[in-house]
């Protein structure tokens, strides 16, 4: 019996490795650039517009549906790399653009007055808006799914949405995708339970109160991403306040990515006021890889990247002072 167990045991064993060893989130190079197109959510009633950027893959068929908010003073045109990559991987990947929080106040204001107007658009108001920014657009993308005018028309398996952001869209990344407001009973009212998984990319804890009040009742799985030097010249967010977001999640399916020497633009396009270093090309390397392989898990049900993820996937990517965990 043992002799007719072993040779099979030992062939699946090389079917599973050479599986899991050939999963490579990377390996989208070679494929077509994707399209984007640009439109318009005209949410009536807020009287309020929200301009996208939607990347399109080169599927027709239903794609799981990754959306991105960008950082104070940016817009839907910004990290591009993020958009294309994650397209080209299978998703329809939707950036929004925040009025009010958008490149707008800093692009229309005198160049002495632009930071203090960035300062000042960093408010509760504003995060409101964005907050309800989220599901104007996901509930607008259901109805351009089912539109026979729509180019969208189709092509959207909304039972599979991932929700994502850089900084300010970080700071909304987690409003709608579990953190439960301060004083609000464990209440996370502007939570959307539509969204399946979230990347935030430099998160911010509370600057009052119990980190695990607001972060322990996060139901789906999350991906984090900062720096050692991630800090911001708008706000006080420092490392210890993003550092203290993984430690308050509950365990299951949560990720942390630090990365050595990161500053706050690591996860950008573009350098921002007062870097103090050169960017390191190895970072946006890994940014791509772990996140595709993260949506790959979690939007996909890729065992194989469920695989890469939990194994020894990561290492492969990260520099020796990064770090990496999970629970």
């Amino acid at each position: 019996m043992k002799q007719y167990l072993v040779p099979h045991l030992v062939a699946f064993l090389l079917v599973y490795t050479a599986s899991v060893s050939a999963y490579d989130p990377l390996s989208a190079s070679k494929l077509p650039k994707p399209e984007f197109v640009d439109t318009v959510v005209k949410d009536a009633e807020r009287d309020r517009e929200i301009p996208l950027r939607i990347y399109l893959p080169a599927q027709k068929a239903p794609a799981p549906v990754v959306l991105f908010s960008h950082g104070l003073g940016g817009s839907r045109e910004g990290n591009p790399y993020l958009g294309e990559h994650w397209s080209a991987r299978g998703y329809v990947v939707v950036y929004m653009q925040h009025h009010g929080s958008d490149a707008a106040v800093w692009k229309d204001a005198p160049p002495l007055q632009r930071l203090a107007s960035l300062k000042q658009a960093a408010n509760l108001q504003n995060t409101l808006a964005r907050f309800k920014d989220v599901p104007a657009v996901i509930d607008q993308l259901e109805k351009w799914n089912q539109s026979a005018e729509s180019p969208l028309k189709g092509r959207l398996n909304l039972k599979r949405i991932g929700m994502s952001g850089h900084s300010f869209g970080a700071v909304t990344t987690q409003g709608v995708s579990g953190q439960r407001t301060r004083g609000g009973g464990g209440a996370a009212p502007f939570t959307d339970k539509r969204i399946t998984a979230a990347i935030a990319m430099s998160p911010n804890s509370p600057k009052n109160g119990d980190p695990k009040q607001s972060f322990g009742g996060v139901t789906i799985p999350w991906l984090l991403m900062t720096g050692t030097n991630d800090t911001s010249i708008v706000g006080d967010a420092d490392v210890a306040s993003r550092l203290a977001v993984y430690p308050a999640l509950p365990p299951g399916h949560k990720y942390e990515l630090v990365l050595e020497g990161a500053e706050h633009e690591a996860f950008s396009d573009r350098d921002l006021p007062g870097s103090r270093s050169k960017r390191n090309p190895n970072h946006h390397k890994v940014i791509l890889a772990l996140s595709t392989a993260f949506w790959d898990a979690y939007l996909q049900e890729n065992a194989d990247a469920q695989s890469w993820l939990d194994g020894k996937g990561p290492s492969s990517v990260l520099e020796k002072q990064d770090r990496w965990q999970a629970k």
